[in-house]
């Protein structure tokens, strides 16, 4: 009978050492002498254990259980493409789209503003009138982030079309 040490049985049973180390310390794998193992034996306990750990590998499959996840998903992904035809639910690259436009709309809006109200800015002498001109260019800028819905129709409007 020829003995192998811990490395090559790990090796052989594709494990760690140290994982060889603790099976032999549950008493999974027997050593023969110190750090020396039979290699068929060894293998033949640890399949027995991987057998003993595991029972359900060889349980049969149930035909009524398998049709009643298979029926579950099917009206899942029914109610799902339901949802997207009456826009209620949508895939999440064309919220992403609708985002990176809007967003980019919005920072366009936000940097036109100086270059717009400055020359109406530099007129006016009154902060009530500056406060005003500036909150109007403000608010007309984030009027467009708030309308979701118009620029969600539009983006999926032209996806349809494509």
């Amino acid at each position: 009978m020829k003995l192998y040490n811990a490395k090559a049985i790990a090796r052989f049973l594709d494990l760690s050492e140290r994982r060889v180390r603790q099976l032999r310390d549950e008493k999974v794998i027997e050593e023969y002498s110190p750090g020396l193992y039979d290699l068929i034996t060894t293998n033949h306990r640890y399949i027995n254990y991987l057998r003993q750990r595991n029972p359900e590998s060889e349980e049969r499959i149930d035909y009524q259980t398998e049709r009643a996840k298979l029926v579950r998903v099917k009206r899942k992904n029914e109610e799902f493409d339901l949802l997207i035809k009456e826009n209620r639910l949508h895939y999440s690259e064309d919220i992403e789209r609708v985002m990176e436009s809007m967003l980019t709309n919005f920072k366009a809006r936000l940097m036109a503003i100086p270059s717009k109200l400055a020359p109406i800015l530099s007129k006016k002498s009154k902060k009530a009138e500056v406060f005003t001109i500036l909150k109007n260019g403000i608010d007309e800028a984030l009027n467009e982030l708030a309308d979701f819905n118009t620029a969600f129709g539009e983006t999926t409007d032209e996806t349809s079309n494509n």
